[in-house]
């Protein structure tokens, strides 16, 4: 039988851009789409006219319960807005619906920490797609250091600037420059990747040393730029870096070495640097330096979405849970704290 999903949210601008889930779900085998749902009356046919013919013709609804009730499927894709996300995840968790639930989760680590809480009461299937693990980048640093490469880690970097937030307005969710309903700007946002990415690597919890946030470039209620110093557990240092000041908005041309953010990761060691920045994955140690593809296989956010969908089919837990989600969100939480000092 096929695994039936319903999506909650669909105004989000994932559900068709970027992390796109919903493009990805034709090339997951056995997937029936049933319904989809936002609140914004005609934005869910909207979505459903975009949609590959081969997914079916969902239901359309307005009221995520009344969907629930009237569809009753067997997985629930979750995206909407961030000040509503704690009250749905509840409300799944209480239902018994396994789901995967965009982050942030909540406006705050606190709602977020309250979801967590409860799938551990509950035994629920609640998952985050923090699909930046995907990265080859990530999966060479962790195998880098379980083979002892890097010899003692010094410190690690990690940018990414996207182009400008007016890009949420466009895609249908304005909701984004309110700081009220998004729960910050950049650092809220794509900031959680990079916080869980030091983490991940590291297997290690970390803290927060230093925070600074600007709106200078944008003029927004939220920031366009943040940056984030951290130190593991084990006294590795780190920075994230974010923002939503990369100037070129149009297609990207690889070709023409256009790209549509500005970033690269690092990882310093001892013995080792690993590297990645314009595509390319490269290594240095003493004696030797490799250059290898920084692009993934298939696209990070595809990969994630398969797995959870395997995982909870197999009876597994998730690939990333909620707990996960919370260790970001409370560092970008210490972070804003921090950084409201310095403003």
């Amino acid at each position: 039988m096929p695994l039936r999903i319903a999506v909650i949210g669909v105004g989000h601008w994932h559900a068709l851009k970027d992390a796109a889930y919903l493009t990805h779900l034709p090339a997951i085998p056995d997937i029936e789409l049933t319904a989809l749902h936002d609140p914004e009356a005609g934005r869910a046919a909207r979505v459903a006219a975009a949609l590959d013919p081969a997914l079916g013709s969902p239901g359309l609804f307005t009221d995520y319960r009344a969907m629930l009730a009237a569809t009753t499927p067997d997985f629930v894709l979750a995206l909407g807005r961030h000040d509503s996300m704690a009250e749905i995840a509840h409300y799944l968790l209480d239902e018994n619906y396994p789901f995967l639930m965009e982050k942030p989760m909540g406006v705050t680590a606190a709602e977020t920490r309250g979801i967590a809480e409860k799938a551990d009461a509950t035994g629920g299937f609640a998952a985050v797609p923090l699909f930046q693990r995907y990265q080859p980048f990530v999966t060479t640093a962790r195998a880098m250091i379980a083979e002892g490469r890097f010899g003692p880690l010094s410190h690690m970097s990690l940018r990414n600037i996207r182009p400008t937030s007016d890009r949420y307005v466009q895609w249908g969710a304005p909701w984004m420059l309110d700081p009220a309903a998004a729960g910050g700007g950049c650092l809220r946002n794509v900031g959680l990747h990079g916080l869980d990415m030091f983490c991940h690597i590291l297997g290690e919890d970390a803290e927060v040393i230093g925070a600074q946030t600007s709106r200078r470039a944008l003029g927004q209620p939220v920031e366009d730029y943040a940056i984030v110093q951290l130190r593991s557990a084990g006294g590795v240092l780190g920075t994230v870096e974010v923002g939503n000041t990369f100037p070129y908005g149009g297609p990207p041309k690889p070709e023409a070495g256009y790209q549509r953010a500005d970033g690269e990761f690092r990882l310093s060691g001892r013995d080792a640097l690993l590297t990645a920045n314009d595509g390319n994955l490269r290594t240095v140690t003493a004696d030797t330096q490799e250059t290898m593809s920084a692009s993934p296989a298939e696209p990070p956010a595809f990969a994630m979405l398969r797995d959870t969908l395997d995982r909870w089919r197999r009876g597994g837990t998730p690939v990333t849970d909620v707990w996960d989600c919370w260790r970001a969100m409370a560092l970008a939480d210490r972070a804003y704290e921090m950084a409201e000092r310095t403003d």
